[in-house]
């Protein structure tokens, strides 16, 4: 496993959009932040604000001019938002619309959007379900699914949704826990089980999920309390060829045609859950100029990066990551040729390492433009040169050499592994680091295996979900080989595991092997503990025991210098609030956030880019790309063209603050009703994790006017569409 301390995303929760390999990180925290970041790519897993180091001045020394920000619910910009868009913000609005939001712990956001449970996301967000409840003889990626009644509905098998329900500033609580004089490791190890005595205690008292988040780098620490809803079931999703119409070549692109929406329904007790705040809706959606918010979850953002860490994602990590997805991309290309049947088993995890490549090609070349990082530069030295002249600041001028003393052990350790990216293979992992977690104290442990995360840990280690032998394999071979030609063929980890044979053979040998497709040997292993891995000769299961250590050196390295990182941000994050005023917003970290902004078109290459297109676009969009399969139209539109109303609105830009994570978050007017469904940014937008811009950058969604015209017109579910907003 190629480690990537930067990253605070979770390894079972990747993202379709950023795909990254992040397992040390997985255990560190419970959900990342994988859409931007999760599982596989696809799973595409009252409040504060802090903007890019480079542009904070230029926006914030006396007002608020741009719509930037990924506002905490309790600290909104509401005097900007007054005097800029005079809207009054209120905090009933504000409670509506963050309990009416909701989180996939596959990664990515969505909303509720009836009194009887259904709850609206992205199609590639529900991806991973959909792949999960297919088949050889029912590929509902392909093809959608329509539930004909409650009965119909399809029960998903691992998903769990969120509904953050409150945020309490836990800061002294966690720092309490560190002593002077205490070295990073050991600073890191109290604060993780203050943090843990924390949550604890919290899901104790109230039951709801409860997970101690690190804001502003370590500058302060929220509790996020969430209900959750495991009793997930499918309602309704539109075929692929609408839903990515385009395919990679329209990806991140715009103008857009993307009927990328799907609906679930969440139960309780066994029927439709009875949901008190939910979204209602704006048939007429989102118009030109508009105000609008976005309430989602964006994954990770580095706007508080220095100079130094900055270099090290543009030289060194991110050139990394694009091999590592090229590599992923062939692989999983060459499996796809084998057959119908491989194709369909590759296609959600090659859609997910596809677009996370081309957004890694976008936010590199945003990291490689001379113009900001010299624009960030001078920023940096400016508040720098603040710090050291100001003797009350002075002791945190440290902070910025130390980070770069960081920079400096991340580059060493960048090629070393503790694991192997597969499904199969992170299961026999997750139940070897179990066995050995569970006999400690709870607050000892690594994060995902606390108390306070045990049932979200065994609902994703007891899926039912397929997995497949072949695919399986293929993968296992290549991350074999791939620590083979990074370690060294003769080094004693790679000989060990490899037992005498190549890569392909040695993974064939371990999947052949293996019983840990079946769900019931899962859970004989769990119960046994350390004395059923022991006694185990399942292969998988003697490759996570010999990777173990290696592993779990790792993480402590990791923490280790995670722990000096934290504590030189906090530092920085000090200094800010001291110069600057505490009016910023922290970094994404897969929590709830508010963004807005306007509905606006922009002028690109000297030509008007309009903020809308149409549904009749779109068949003209197929005309001009005949003969071209990522440009067909499924059957279904075909048939209701006549029925489809010309001039309905399909896709549409805003300027509001997004990135991975927020797909599939709702984009709400004035008065909290839905308007559209947030899906993508444009190319311009995905230098988001670094810095804003709305000259060109433009978030992009559905109109809701096309998610009421499509349920209506195109497959007749007329009554699912009344059900909307009611």
């Amino acid at each position: 496993m190629e480690v990537s301390i930067s990253d605070r995303t979770t390894q079972l929760h990747w993202s379709k959009r950023f795909w990254c390999f992040d397992l040390i990180n997985y255990h560190r925290s419970l959900h990342p932040p994988r859409d931007m970041f999760m599982r596989n790519p696809t799973r595409g897993y009252g409040f504060v604000w802090l903007v890019t180091l480079s542009s904070f001045c230029a926006t914030f020394c006396s007002s608020l001019i741009a719509d930037e920000g990924m506002w905490l619910f309790n600290r909104v910009p509401a005097d900007h938002l007054k005097e800029k868009h005079s809207f009054a913000v209120d905090q009933k609005w504000l409670d509506h619309v963050m309990l009416s939001s909701v989180r996939f712990n596959s990664g990515g956001s969505a909303s509720f959007v009836s009194s009887n449970g259904l709850v609206l996301t992205n199609h590639h967000v529900a991806s991973d379900t959909l792949a999960k409840l297919s088949s050889p003889e029912r590929n509902l990626i392909e093809n959608g699914f329509l539930a004909g009644s409650l009965e119909d509905e399809l029960a998903a098998p691992d998903l769990e949704l969120n509904q953050l329900i409150s945020i309490r500033d836990v800061t002294s609580e966690v720092n309490a826990a560190i002593q002077a004089g205490m070295s990073p490791a050991d600073a890191a190890k109290a604060r993780q089980a203050r943090m843990a005595e924390i949550e604890k205690k919290a899901l104790d008292e109230t039951g709801y999920r409860s997970d101690v988040v690190t804001l502003y780098g370590g500058g302060q620490y929220h509790l996020y309390q969430y209900k959750k809803y495991t009793d997930v079931r499918l309602v309704w999703a539109p075929e692929t060829k609408t839903a990515f119409f385009g395919g990679d070549a329209d990806n991140f692109e715009y103008p857009r045609y993307c009927l990328d929406v799907t609906l679930f329904r969440v139960y309780e007790n066994g029927s439709p859950a009875k949901i008190e705040h939910f979204l209602e809706v704006n048939p007429n959606g989102a118009r030109d100029g508009d105000l609008i918010f976005v309430s989602g979850n964006p994954g990770r953002t580095r706007r508080i990066y220095t100079q130094a860490a900055l270099a090290f994602q543009r030289d060194y990590r991110m050139p990394r990551m694009l091999d590592l997805l090229r590599r992923k991309e062939v692989l999983l290309q060459q499996f796809g040729l084998e057959g119908p049947e491989q194709k369909r088993r590759a296609r959600d995890d090659l859609f997910g390492i596809q677009n996370s490549r081309k957004a890694y090609t976008g936010m590199l070349a945003g990291l490689q433009d001379p113009a900001y990082i010299a624009k960030h530069a001078a920023n940096e030295q400016a508040l720098r040169q603040k710090v050291e002249s100001d003797p009350k600041l002075s002791s945190l001028a440290s902070a910025w050499e130390d980070i770069a003393r960081v920079q400096e052990r991340r580059r060493a350790i960048l090629a070393e592994y503790g694991s192997l990216n597969t499904q199969v293979y992170r299961i026999a992992e997750t139940l070897v680091l179990m066995a050995a977690e569970d006999l400690k104290p709870s607050s000892e442990r690594l994060r995902a295996f606390r108390d306070s995360n045990r049932e979200s840990l065994e609902q994703d280690l007891f899926s039912p979900a397929p997995l497949y032998p072949d695919l399986e394999r293929t993968m296992l071979a290549d991350e074999l080989a791939r620590l083979a030609e990074n370690r060294g063929g003769s080094h004693p980890l790679v000989l060990e595991l490899l037992a005498g044979t190549g890569p392909g053979d040695r993974a064939s040998q371990a999947i052949a092997g293996t019983k840990l497709f079946d769900v019931e040997v899962r859970r004989a292993i769990a119960q046994g503990g350390m004395d059923a891995i022991r006694s185990s000769d399942d292969p998988l299961i003697r490759m996570a025991v010999t990777l173990e250590p290696e592993y779990r050196r790792l993480y402590a390295i990791n923490d280790e210098i995670d722990e000096l990182e934290r504590q030189a941000y906090a530092k920085i994050t000090q200094a800010k609030f001291t110069v600057d005023g505490d009016r910023v917003y922290p970094d994404a970290t897969f929590t709830l956030r508010l963004a807005f902004g306007t509905v606006a078109g922009y002028e690109l290459d000297g030509e008007w880019v309009p903020f809308t297109t149409t549904m009749a676009d779109a068949f003209e969009h197929e005309a001009k790309h005949t003969g071209q399969e990522d440009y067909d139209l499924p059957k279904s539109w075909h048939e209701a063209r006549e029925r489809i109303k010309p001039d309905i609105p399909f896709n549409f830009v805003c300027t509001a603050d997004i990135i991975g994570g927020n797909s599939g978050s709702p984009v709400v007017d004035r008065e909290g009703r839905i308007v559209g469904v947030i899906f993508d940014g444009n190319i311009q937008s995905l230098t988001a994790d670094y810095y804003y811009s709305d000259r060109v950058s433009r978030a992009v969604a559905v109109h809701i006017a096309a998610v009421l015209e499509s349920l209506k017109n195109i497959y007749h579910a007329p009554d699912l569409a009344d059900q909307l907003g009611k």
